[in-house]
């Protein structure tokens, strides 16, 4: 009793010697938010990615008006993308889409986390998940919003993700092939041609069937491999290199149908320029 009773007599006397002097706490000034947002573009203008997002998220906190807030809260997550701290940016856009669910900048902050997830994957020889989480985010995306710009860019970028997809099954292939374990070759290649059928490494499996089965001396099953890469592909290497091994008589003919995908490398830019 008589210690608490010290020091309570204790902070009395310090609370009269403070008030002597000057008050023990002044609160600061209001910092004009407009001020915090135009100096945090023009770092981020500046590509002074790390002090902008610290002026975005400063003005984010004084702004009273919620949209203002909203922005400021996203500049911040591009400003931290800008600066590939891809973990901090996603935390900052998860934050933003819990905080402001109905702001109209939404559909950029849910695409960035796409291009995110996308701009993490390694090759092939790496972990798959980055590209199953990015594959999936992109799935979401493209139902959400497929009259979108965005969703014909995230497309893009599927077809991508298969192609890497593919590449994982079939360096997997490859390795068994190289231990001679056939059977889990043989249905990782298949994974390929029922799963992957639209990727760039189609023909490479439909060759690699070729070849295991031929070696293995069931013919009719290579033949049969040989001739859908044949059908579909009769002017590629890959069918040139089958029909070495089965030394029958195909007919190579010119194939100059192909379709070229495109990449809008300037869909981050366009989608600054419209929050500012």
């Amino acid at each position: 009793m008589q210690f608490r009773l010290l020091i309570l007599i204790s902070f009395c006397l310090l609370l009269i010697s403070c008030s002597k002097d000057e008050p023990a706490y002044l609160p600061s000034e209001k910092v004009d938010p407009f001020i915090l947002y135009n100096e945090a573009y023009e770092a981020f203008d500046n590509n002074n990615f790390f002090n902008a997002s610290k002026k975005f998220s400063e003005a984010e906190i004084n702004f009273i008006d919620i949209n203002f807030a909203a922005k400021s809260a996203i500049m911040s997550s591009f400003s931290l993308y800008g600066i590939n701290f891809y973990n901090e940016a996603l935390d900052s856009l998860d934050r933003y889409l819990k905080t402001y669910p109905a702001d109209k900048n939404v559909i950029y902050a849910e695409y960035l986390k796409a291009v995110i997830h996308f701009e993490q994957i390694d090759d092939e020889k790496k972990d798959i998940k980055p590209l199953l989480e990015a594959q999936k985010l992109i799935n979401k995306f493209i139902i959400k919003y497929a009259d979108t710009d965005y969703a014909i860019d995230l497309k893009f970028k599927k077809d991508l993700i298969q192609n890497q997809l593919a590449a994982k099954e079939l360096f997997v292939a490859k390795y068994y092939i190289s231990v001679q374990k056939w059977i889990p070759a043989i249905n990782r290649l298949k994974i390929i041609i029922t799963k992957y059928d639209k990727t760039i490494f189609i023909e490479e499996a439909l060759h690699r069937l070729v070849e295991i089965h031929y070696h293995l001396g069931l013919e009719k099953e290579a033949e049969k491999y040989a001739s859908v890469l044949g059908y579909n592909y009769n002017s590629g290497e890959w069918f040139k290199q089958s029909y070495k091994i089965l030394n029958t008589d195909y007919e190579f003919k010119e194939n100059s149908d192909g379709k070229k995908l495109k990449n809008n490398d300037n869909i981050i830019k366009k989608i600054i320029k419209m929050i500012k």
